[in-house]
């Protein structure tokens, strides 16, 4: 990746000249800070919100819209190199939902067989967002979107997003997702409900597992992934402004599904404590591979122009999660 000079640096270098210039009896101009170089992406192009699903010893992601396309898709062997497709694994949406604004696609194999897309969109009517469901026989799509109202649509609540699927040790599987009450000056919540074998249908209310409390969360909590490490279970979220060094990705564990949740007080990834190589990190996934657990996420390009995908080694020191960064 290219390296760019801030606008801090150029101008301690035209300071320089200018004291060369005057003279030993000129004051100094301060030593710049050198623009924080970003590391290198796995998918070096807009691919935000990823979600990894592994299938036969392929790893298939899916990404938030582009211009061209619902639904990104990208393929690989190791979860290394990637090959972006140009097919879209969502080309038509529900009648209730609007063009340009498919976010945050989560694919899971299901019980009853086949597997399912949960995602969000754009409801039409009330100009919310609500989270979908999508239905194909193989994982790499095309989906076809069950037809119907919303999957999960708290209008009053201001919406949702955000869904990811968690399967137990007997089967069962649950979804969580995001209630979007930041669009209406409420509050965020991370909910949880089982759903039916099939994966079209809820199969009992959902309940309330956190919401945003830390200063560093800002105004929302988001993105949610749970997974199961020995007898804990973890949600790994997003917080704060997605379009902003705050953005950073949290953790918190409950010895059960349904909580009480513990956050940990201070992101488990954010720009400071990465030194601005992730910028902004967030809308993560796990993924288990043969060398151990992966952490999946996307940041900004260092101009913030577009959020491309990373991934970084999960480590667990007993019972407390770490990445292991390059």
């Amino acid at each position: 990746m290219s390296h760019r000079i801030s606008k801090a640096a150029a101008f301690g270098v035209a300071a320089g000249f200018l004291t060369a210039a005057l003279g030993a009896c000129a004051p100094s101009a301060p030593e710049a800070e050198p623009a924080p170089t970003t590391a290198a992406f796995a998918i070096d192009q807009d691919f935000p919100d990823p979600d990894v699903l592994e299938v036969d010893g392929e790893y298939i992601a899916f990404a938030t819209n582009s211009p061209a396309v619902n639904v990104q898709m990208a393929t690989s062997d190791d979860v290394e190199e990637w090959d972006v497709s140009t097919d879209d694994a969502l080309p038509d949406l529900p009648a209730w939902a609007s063009e340009g604004r498919t976010w945050a696609p989560e694919v899971s194999a299901i019980t009853g067989g086949g597997y399912a897309m949960y995602f969000t969109a754009a409801h039409t009517e009330s100009n919310k967002q609500c989270i979908g469901v999508a239905i194909s026989e193989v994982a790499g799509g095309p989906y076809l979107p069950v037809e119907g109202d919303p999957f999960v649509c708290p209008l009053e609540e201001g919406g949702a997003i955000d869904a990811s699927v968690f399967t137990e040790d007997d089967g069962t599987q649950y979804l969580l997702w995001k209630t979007d009450g930041n669009c209406c000056g409420m509050d965020t919540w991370i909910e949880v409900a089982p759903l039916t074998a099939d994966g079209t249908a809820l199969a009992g209310p959902p309940t309330q597992l956190f919401q945003q409390t830390e200063l560093w969360e800002g105004n929302l909590v988001e993105a949610p992934v749970l997974i199961k490490h020995e007898s804990k279970y973890y949600v790994f979220y997003s917080a704060n402004d997605y379009g902003s060094w705050s953005y950073a990705i949290g953790v918190a564990s409950a010895p059960s599904i349904t909580g009480p949740y513990t956050k940990e007080p201070d992101p488990f990834l954010s720009s400071e404590m990465t030194e601005g190589r992730y910028i902004g990190p967030g809308g993560q996934d796990i993924v288990a591979t043969p060398e151990g657990d992966v952490i999946v996420f996307h940041s900004w390009d260092e101009l913030m122009i577009y959020r491309g995908m990373h991934e970084l080694p999960l480590e667990w020191d007993g019972d407390v999660p770490s990445v292991q960064l390059p």
